[in-house]
């Protein structure tokens, strides 16, 4: 079994993740976290109307608030990696054998889409710029109208329909096989293929360990960060802001339609979906603590590292959104195309100005947003893997790494089981928010039981020295939080797919059969010796559990809320 590189100066294991760098690096790592507001602007816009800015306003807040308990329970794990689901996993396993992995499981699942959602979303844009598909209003489709319209029977709609028909590229409509099962359909077509090519790149740069993808994300970093904060500055400093698209200030009548509704029981299931997908997005800078291992000091970088990245998406994250609906308003944000995302870059770089040549620039810095995010997304979800197969929670295969310290085959897994994820979400805007739901699902899954991992870690080792200890009020916060965040789950996956929340549980289980494969076949019903290290527990002995009956209750109450939450919040 490999174990994590001691923090030796200058000595690095063979067959372990490098310690090579410091917070900036991991920073940098996480810096593609913001263009995830690319992956569900547009969903939320079309969901909640002029309260979207509020939406992911409010959810970045929290999530900021949230970070502070992680960056506590990381310090206590200066050895792993893996993330927040690593070191709550720590936790739970004296209390519950089977919730320990859940939480790891749910993690991966939640972070490892962005490999295919990104990709999918990156194609779309791509095949914009060099296959576009003509506007409606546009001057060719009135040229072929006068040349061909005659002969088509109808009204104007349907003459111009034929024209975008007859205009778009082949590329655009062309597909290998299709085919639906149930809700969810999925393509082998164009962006598929387009997707897959990005998703290798990333792969191939990813080969090179922790210390060359932070240097390559570095410099994308800094050319995608700088027109994000672009996007969000120039409207407002140009005057392009209209004030009067923030009121008034209640849910729409239904989604995707322009009409206002009221604060009802649909409105508030409506806000509450839009804070369930946000949460995806906003909360993700967690991943800043994924490479605790491979920090120099990861004392003092673990701390700094989420803390800063959390301030950067704090920002971004505010303004974005922000001046997106200032300039656009509720019926540029209900547009077709924004709502499905393949909008979306050409939207934010027509709100610049500036013509057709800045316009393009900005279209391929956000292609450039995307890959950072999926880079992001493959450090995170993969050392997951690994930290994982480490600990005895997933197969023993992933806990191998290359001579660059990189996962390999944690990236592999990752790299085909988005494969198959990406021609589901290349097929139609339903099946890719359909995976978006699901994903989140285990996200709020793994925040609710790594939230209230910060008492129980308080609890049972609070003898331990922390290199950071956050206050007790945030603490406390952070587990009534992990209940607000069970709502929103109960509440709004409904929004985006009648069935994702049981799609979601169902997916969450799936870790059952894996764990006792690993547990009680591979490991012969006992835990890796690296495990028993990290728990303080040395030969095996069993430690005293403190926290009694509360980690029981705390399960058994966020099912309750769970079940409540999706009773009472309908459409």
């Amino acid at each position: 079994m490999t174990s994590i590189a001691e923090a030796k100066a200058g000595i690095e294991t063979e067959g372990t993740l490098h310690r090579t760098i410091d917070w900036r690096g991991a920073f940098w790592v996480a810096s593609g976290v913001p263009a995830l507001v690319l992956f569900s602007i547009g969903g939320i816009a079309g969901t909640t109307g002029k309260l979207a800015f509020l939406i992911w306003t409010i959810s970045i807040i929290l999530g900021f608030l949230q970070s502070f308990t992680y960056a506590e329970i990381a310090g206590l794990f200066p050895n792993k990696s893996g993330g927040a689901s690593i070191y709550g996993a720590a936790a739970w396993v004296r209390y519950a054998k089977l919730v320990a992995p859940l939480s790891v499981w749910c993690n991966w699942f939640a972070w490892s889409p962005v490999l295919s959602l990104g990709c999918s979303i990156a194609a779309a844009y791509i095949l914009n710029a060099l296959a576009p598909v003509p506007l409606a209003a546009g001057p060719e489709v009135a040229q072929w109208i006068a040349a061909h319209g005659a002969s088509i029977a109808g009204s104007d709609a349907d003459k111009t329909a034929a024209a975008v028909a007859a205009l778009t590229p082949a590329i655009r409509e062309w597909t290998a096989f299709t085919h639906s099962i149930g809700p969810v359909s999925f393509s082998f077509n164009a962006s598929f293929f387009v997707g897959a090519v990005l998703m290798l790149l990333v792969f191939a740069i990813q080969h090179r360990g922790i210390l060359g993808t932070a240097n390559v994300q570095k410099w994308i970093g800094l050319t995608v960060i700088i027109p994000m904060v672009i996007v969000g500055l120039v409207p407002l400093l140009t005057g392009k802001v209209d004030w009067s698209n923030f009121s008034p200030l209640v849910p729409l009548a239904a989604a995707s339609a322009p009409d206002p509704g009221s604060w009802n029981i649909a409105g508030w299931t409506l806000v509450l979906g839009g804070m369930f997908i946000a949460a995806w997005s906003t909360y993700g800078f967690e991943t800043a603590v994924c490479y605790t291992s491979e920090f120099r000091n990861p004392g003092t970088d673990t701390f700094k590292a989420i803390f800063y990245s959390g301030l950067l998406c704090m920002g971004l994250f505010i303004l974005v959104p922000f001046t997106f609906q200032g300039v656009l308003g509720l019926t540029g944000m209900l547009d077709p195309t924004i709502v499905d995302g393949s909008g979306v870059a050409q939207a934010m770089a027509h709100m610049v100005g500036g013509g057709k040549f800045i316009e393009s620039i900005l279209v391929m810095l956000m292609i450039l947003a995307l890959i950072l995010s999926i880079m992001t997304a493959m450090a995170g979800s993969s050392r997951t893997l690994y930290q994982g197969s480490v600990d005895g929670w997933l197969p023993r295969y992933l806990s191998h790494v290359n001579e660059h310290g990189a996962p390999t085959r944690a990236m592999w897994t990752d790299l085909t089981f988005n494969l198959i994820l990406l021609a589901i979400a290349c097929a139609d805007a339903t099946s890719f928010f359909f995976i978006l739901a699901v994903s989140n699902c285990g996200y709020i899954i793994f925040n609710f039981l790594n939230l209230n991992s910060g008492w129980l870690h308080r609890i049972d080792s609070g003898h331990v020295p922390r290199p950071y200890k956050a206050p007790n009020w945030i603490i406390g916060l952070a587990a009534i939080l992990a209940f607000v965040n069970v709502v929103f789950m109960g509440a709004g996956a409904k929004v985006w797919n009648p069935i994702a929340l049981w799609a979601g549980l169902i997916t969450a289980a799936m870790i059952v059969p894996v764990f006792c494969y690993r547990h009680y076949i591979q490991d012969g019903g006992k835990f890796p010796h690296e495990t028993f290290e990290d728990l303080q527990i040395g030969d095996g002995t069993a430690t005293v559990k403190r926290a009694g009956a509360l980690p029981y209750l705390t399960l058994a109450g966020g099912l309750v809320v769970l079940l409540l939450s999706n009773w009472f919040f309908q459409l």
